[in-house]
């Protein structure tokens, strides 16, 4: 099985340790519009090399995946020179994000047919005239109940992953969604284990995560330190909890953390929001490092009876399994 990188094709064996949604450069629709946030490409490019350099020599990281939406800032000519830089593969997506915070009016009213055939033009030829494939598909809603052009847009991201048969990356808001993302799914025919339904960890109910992990899904604890959406220790509360009962091959750890982001979030934000994170900014301590999953969130897991190797297990062997598509274990 080949796993489309942004530098070209890998065997699914050479994914290696994975991070499955973390993000190098991304902005908000418009934030390109205004002056006071310049870009700086080289040193965007710098500083994410630096930052996946040391995932890879200090954690062993081989391979990031980058589901950024269509519209939020996906560049993958930054991505192809961060990847060769930093010798850690990088897989991308096609898909757009959620319709309050992103699809461009032009696709909010699109037919499926036409997104489809974006989605497949990106997976099978190239994006923006590059020859740089998406390995795998984006797709996103609002909460518990999506809206149309959502719904139009994940039924593409299920007929092009019919086609190519590449896995669908979601996102969910508030831990809320993803039944109804899985429903969308099978009604379309994709078999469910090809989908990773993301940011489940921003819940703490037990029952949601074993409904998605129950109907065989793929389930992101992927917003690990974002400490506004939910905290660690939950968030490591509910994963071993999840794990003893059996659910640990379809469980995926990741960050949501970014290494440059133009402007101000697409969210309102507080004076108080706006004020921490220029603080933070000027102190050198913003955006945060990828690190955090290895030098924090580990000793949760491992305060609670996982041992290492069952841990190094998610990262290893689980995102290889969704790639490549293999049964779960019985």
């Amino acid at each position: 099985m080949k796993i489309q990188t942004v530098l070209g094709p890998i065997d699914a064996s050479a994914l290696g340790r994975t991070l499955v949604h973390e993000h190098i450069f991304v902005k908000y629709p418009g934030a390109e519009f205004d002056p006071k946030y310049p870009v700086d490409r080289p040193a965007v490019i710098k500083e994410a090399v630096r930052r996946l350099t040391e995932l890879r020599v200090e954690h062993g990281v081989r391979t990031l995946v980058d589901p950024c939406p269509i519209e939020l800032g996906r560049d993958v000519h930054v991505l192809a020179a961060v990847s060769e830089g930093s010798q850690v593969n990088i897989v991308c997506t096609t898909g757009f994000y959620f319709e309050a915070l992103g699809l461009p009016p032009y696709w909010r009213n699109s037919t499926v047919e036409q997104i489809t055939e974006l989605y497949l033009t990106e997976l099978r030829e190239g994006i923006d005239n590059t020859g740089i494939r998406a390995g795998a598909i984006k797709c996103a809603t609002t909460g518990k109940t999506m809206t149309d052009a959502e719904a139009r847009c994940l039924a593409a991201a299920c007929e092009a992953q019919k086609v190519t048969g590449v896995p669908i990356i979601t996102h969910t808001q508030g831990g809320l969604g993803g039944p109804e993302q899985q429903d969308l799914f099978e009604k379309h025919g994709v078999p469910l284990q090809r989908a990773l339904i993301g940011h489940c960890c921003e819940s703490t109910d037990h029952h949601y995560h074993l409904g998605i992990v129950n109907r065989g899904s793929y389930i992101g604890f992927d917003r690990i330190g974002w400490e506004q959406f939910q905290t660690d220790q939950a968030r490591a509360d509910s994963l071993v909890k999840l794990y003893q009962a059996g659910k640990g091959p379809q469980i995926l750890m990741s960050q949501d953390r970014y290494c440059y982001m133009i402007g101000r979030y697409g969210r309102k934000q507080s004076p108080e929001e706006v004020l921490r994170m220029e603080e933070a900014k000027r102190a050198g301590l913003w955006p945060p490092p990828f690190t955090h999953l290895f030098t924090s969130f580990y000793g949760l897991l491992r305060e609670r009876g996982m041992t290492q190797a069952q841990i190094d297990s998610l990262l290893d062997d689980n995102p290889t399994r969704f790639f490549s598509g293999a049964p779960l274990p019985q």
